[in-house]
């Protein structure tokens, strides 16, 4: 048996700044670029099609009106959320190609969802090579929700954004690894703070690829399962610098294909978001070509013949949330999040892995584990670039 991927296209620019006063960010692009190279193909996957997003407008948005779009980021997330939710709960692999760092606002209102249906917590793998954790506790004025993602997903912000549904954090500090920020990363010190565990790309290298995902799955042991996001923007500019913020001291493509496999060599893996490609500074399509070649590599573990489809398991003790060592007030109460469906699955009991004696593997975050059964079988170099100015 094998896991099927099912690709979703979210090609949203909505958390960018535009390039210029007369244009657009390119990363709305950056699905139809990959699918042009095949990548659905070679990876045997599901086409689940696109949700196309709003209209891009900032209108006559100004600092200190809050995060730009964030009406329209609100809806798009929660329709994004239904169609990632779907997808699981057919028991495929989700790939969400984005899009903009907005699009985890959806993946993670997604998680929660599934999270209160089994009774448990999802986590977080962020990739990036940015903390993404502006929020108004750390910063003058916010506006660009792709560069406030993990800021907002982990509950920082305001409500139309950080508590769609009511529901907030959508994923809980201590559930949070984030891998591959820069050395020197603006907000570092307010994530040590808030208690989210980081290796930066250093400590990465040291530790290397496949142990550094070895090691994330390890603090994320007391979750149900765990979400994996991906900018393409913590590869280094020197191989990769289609992306709107390029920063040098990235990874190259080989440890990311390699950190990559090594997340989703687990069922308890639910899925995969690819965000800030921009097919606008890659001209010849050779930057798109190396991304799906890494993808498909990265993946493999998901399509081997043998992989076991995704699984949750037992919800760990919940541990009170540490507070973030910043000015942000107390957020108001928020009433209780609306009932949700529990997902199409069937959850059997505790108890002997029914796969043993497969020759599967040993699973690397342990037996006892809640099963999940299928319902039907020119860039600009500042990190400023994200900001709407």
């Amino acid at each position: 048996m094998m896991r099927r991927i099912a690709v979703l296209d979210a090609p949203t620019n909505l958390g960018l700044r535009p390039p210029t006063a007369s244009s657009v960010p390119g990363c709305a692009k950056a699905p139809g670029a990959l699918r042009d190279h095949g990548l659905l193909a070679r990876l045997r996957a599901r086409d689940a099609g696109c949700l196309t997003p709003p209209r891009y407008d900032p209108g006559d948005w100004r600092p200190g009106d809050g995060v730009c779009h964030a009406p329209e980021i609100s809806a798009y997330s929660a329709a994004l959320a239904d169609r990632i939710g779907a997808i699981i709960d057919r028991g495929e692999f989700p790939l969400v190609l984005g899009g903009d760092c907005s699009v985890l606002l959806g993946s993670a209102l997604a998680m929660h969802r599934l999270g209160e249906a089994v009774g448990g917590r999802i986590g977080l793998v962020f990739v990036d090579g940015h903390s993404d954790f502006r929020h108004p506790g750390n910063a003058s004025y916010v506006g660009a929700a792709a560069g406030e993602d993990l800021a907002l997903v982990t509950g920082r912000g305001q409500p139309d954004l950080a508590a769609i549904e009511g529901r907030r954090p959508y994923f809980r500090d201590i559930d949070v690894v984030v891998l591959g920020i820069r050395a020197q990363d603006e907000y570092r010190l307010d994530l040590q703070a808030a208690g989210i565990t980081t290796r930066p790309v250093p400590a990465l290298r040291a530790e290397g690829a496949a142990r550094t995902a070895q090691w994330a799955h390890e603090q994320l042991v007391d979750c149900a399962g765990y979400w994996v996001h991906i900018d393409v923007d913590v590869l280094d500019p020197a191989v990769m610098p289609a992306v709107d913020a390029p920063d040098p001291g990235g990874i190259a493509f080989a440890e990311l294909e390699i950190l990559l496999a090594g997340l989703v060599d687990t069922p308890h893996c639910l899925g995969v978001e690819l965000t800030v490609f921009d097919p606008d500074y890659d001209p010849d399509g050779a930057y798109a070509a190396e991304i799906v070649n890494t993808v498909v590599a990265g993946l493999a573990p998901v399509v081997a013949p043998g992989a076991v489809p995704p699984r949750l398991l037992p919800a760990g003790p919940v541990a009170p949330a540490p507070r973030a060592a910043d000015s942000r007030p107390e957020p108001e109460p928020l009433p209780a999040p609306a009932a949700v469906p529990a997902p199409a699955v069937a959850v059997e009991p505790i108890g002997p892995d029914p796969t043993a004696g497969d020759d599967l593997g040993e699973d690397p975050l342990g037996p006892g584990l809640l099963r999940r059964a299928s319902a039907g079988d020119e860039p600009d170099p500042a990190r400023s670039g994200i900001d709407i100015a």
